[in-house]
């Protein structure tokens, strides 16, 4: 693969990586703890992730157990959670935190779906755009630097990877609407 052309891959790469992020906290009716991955904590006046302040556990198949280091976090973990957007109360029995998440009904099935489908739409469109900057910058060097020839070439090459990206996309977003709508 051309040095230039390797560039335009690697960010599009990114953009795979940080859907399937953005998946991973999508819950589909079942207690994940990686909807707890952007939530912090204030740990003696520093936010600190959630991860490092305690264990989670997932105890059932829909419940999530939040066990802190020190037993003087659990209102400050809960106020962490009520602020995020996780949608989820929890309760505490004074030494640990249960979140339990409800079952999704066939109505809010269908809405996780839509904005599943949504973010795989933003994310091709930034593959695109990577694609357009990609071949402007190759558009720039043909006035200068290569023949038409490999210019041409490296424009398939850039499309080739757009394809290939964009594939991937679609099959992230169909695997993770069927895991959602899995009841």
């Amino acid at each position: 693969m051309n040095e230039r052309i390797k560039a335009y891959d690697e960010k599009m790469a990114k953009t795979c990586e940080h859907l399937a992020t953005d998946f991973s906290a999508i819950r589909a009716g079942r207690a994940n703890p990686h909807v707890l991955d952007k939530i912090a904590v204030d740990y003696y006046g520093s936010m600190t992730p959630l991860q490092q302040v305690g264990n989670i556990t997932v105890p059932e198949a829909r419940m999530i157990q939040i066990a802190p280091w020190e037993k003087s976090l659990i209102k400050a973990i809960e106020k962490a959670i009520l602020a995020s957007d996780i949608g989820i109360t929890p309760s505490n029995d004074g030494s640990v935190i249960r979140l339990v998440f409800p079952e999704l009904t066939e109505e809010r099935r269908k809405e996780i779906v839509k904005d599943v489908r949504k973010k795989g739409e933003d994310a091709k469109v930034a593959v695109r755009n990577i694609r357009r900057d990609g071949n402007d910058a190759l558009k720039k060097l043909a006035k200068t630097e290569i023949s038409e020839d490999e210019i041409k070439d490296m424009e398939d090459e850039l499309q080739k990877l757009t394809d290939k990206y964009i594939k991937d996309i679609s099959n992230m977003v169909e695997d993770k609407s069927k895991e959602v709508l899995t009841v």
